[in-house]
């Protein structure tokens, strides 16, 4: 599926679980897929199990900091009514100042005594205006602080319009259905699109994580079964909260899938059925793959001097001694034989030792199953902005390397 459908569709993690779906088509003899709310996992099967049969898992994230409307979100004031948000992650603030912004998410309903769901997404447009210069004389000088408790409240009708949000999401049920709960969210409701003076630059929001989700999703779409090992392609949600939930990558979502499928594929076969879930998994192999931070051309001090990942310069190898990624020497080395294989350039990041490192659903993941894994992503600029940058050749390169990894 083309890359930009890809990020103009998933505006959401239920919105993206939704089209990862349509990109992986429908599920059959040889391909499984699983849904936990905003989080997916699809595994391919192997033509057999044997003794010496791996997982190949590639694992990704498909949310991203944003702005939730909250249960109760209706204020008013100045002749407007808005929408009261609660972060979710850690979104830069600016960013969402002045943009044109969609809602969307998930509702869930009463009909005939069935408790049932929909995924919606409104056609309007709402807004967060930031105060004019002439009242807030000092922004350019002493920069623009905003409280997010005061200054995210999202203008989106005139008093006198809606009653409140309840009512505009009661409007897309079917007759004589109740809503019970929501889970929705604010976007930016620009389209992707490509920027450079050459076309090499993807601009769109939500970059971190779908560029990673679509570069798997196409990869293993594209995927023929292997004679023995197992394909899988997990993408989970919550990472930008911790992954400490039942979607999230330290939930027990993925180990019950293998649980079931090596169960369900091996019960006639003595000889498989002899080798442990967790002997399996400790001689495979993960890639978990995000964004990661390119270095920016107008503040190179913030990047540690002799590893600065540039765009365009390919895959990125993630490291960190405090095991904020699950990169170690032997995960290392995999991941380097298969890029020399495969022909893919890499360029390896190390945060600076005075600065914080963030992380990933890679260490979760390698923890609980014990499986050698190695982070890696894209790089990219202007990372949990509402509007983020990386390029074209970087994702190709991504998408090239999965492909090859389930080869």
């Amino acid at each position: 599926m083309d890359f930009f459908e890809f990020l103009n569709y998933a505006v959401t993690p239920y919105h993206t679980v939704d089209k990862i779906r349509q990109i992986l088509a429908t599920p059959s003899d040889s391909v499984k897929i699983f849904e936990r709310g905003g989080a997916l996992i699809a595994v391919r099967l192997p033509k057999k199990v044997c003794l010496d049969s791996h997982f190949r898992i590639a694992l990704a994230h498909t949310d991203f900091p944003a702005l939730k409307i909250t249960p109760n979100p209706d204020r008013a004031a100045a002749g407007v009514q808005t929408l009261h948000p609660e972060i979710y992650g850690s979104p830069l603030f600016t960013s969402w100042l002045d943009r044109d912004l969609g809602y969307a998410g998930l509702i869930a309903y009463e009909q005939d005594g069935r408790l049932r769901t929909k995924l919606v997404r409104g056609e309007k447009l709402f807004r967060i205006p930031q105060l004019a210069v002439h009242l807030n004389r000092g922004v350019n000088q002493d920069g623009l602080k905003v409280n997010p408790q005061t200054d995210l409240n999202a203008l989106w009708t005139a008093i006198g319009g809606k009653e409140n949000f309840t009512d505009a999401l009661a409007a897309e049920l079917p007759a004589g259905a109740k809503l019970l709960d929501f889970d929705i969210q604010l976007f930016d409701a620009q389209p992707a699109q490509l920027g450079g003076f050459d076309d090499e630059w993807v601009y769109s929001g939500r970059l971190d994580n779908l560029s990673s989700c679509h570069a798997i999703a196409e990869a293993f779409a594209a995927a023929l079964a292997l004679e023995k090992d197992f394909q899988v392609a997990a993408f989970f949600n919550n990472e930008e909260v911790g992954s400490e939930t039942r979607e999230g990558a330290a939930g027990n979502f993925l180990k019950s899938v293998l649980e079931e499928v090596l169960s369900s594929f091996t019960q006639n076969s003595k000889r498989a059925c002899e080798r442990p879930l967790s002997s399996l998994l400790a001689d495979s192999f993960a890639l978990s793959i995000d964004m990661a931070h390119a270095c920016h051309p107008n503040f190179v001090q913030k990047h540690e001097s002799n590893h600065p990942p540039v765009l365009g310069g390919g895959v990125v190898l993630k490291v960190n001694s405090q095991k904020r990624y699950a990169s170690d020497v032997f995960s290392n080395a995999r991941f380097k034989l298969l890029c020399e294989q495969s022909n893919i350039p890499y360029q390896t990041f190390v945060m600076r030792n005075d600065m914080p490192c963030g992380s990933t659903v890679g260490p979760a993941i390698s923890a609980s199953l014990g499986i050698p894994t190695v982070d890696i992503g894209e790089p990219m600029l202007s990372m949990h902005s509402i509007r983020e940058m990386t390029t074209v050749a970087d994702h190709e390169k991504m998408t090239s390397l999965v492909s090859a990894f389930w080869k």
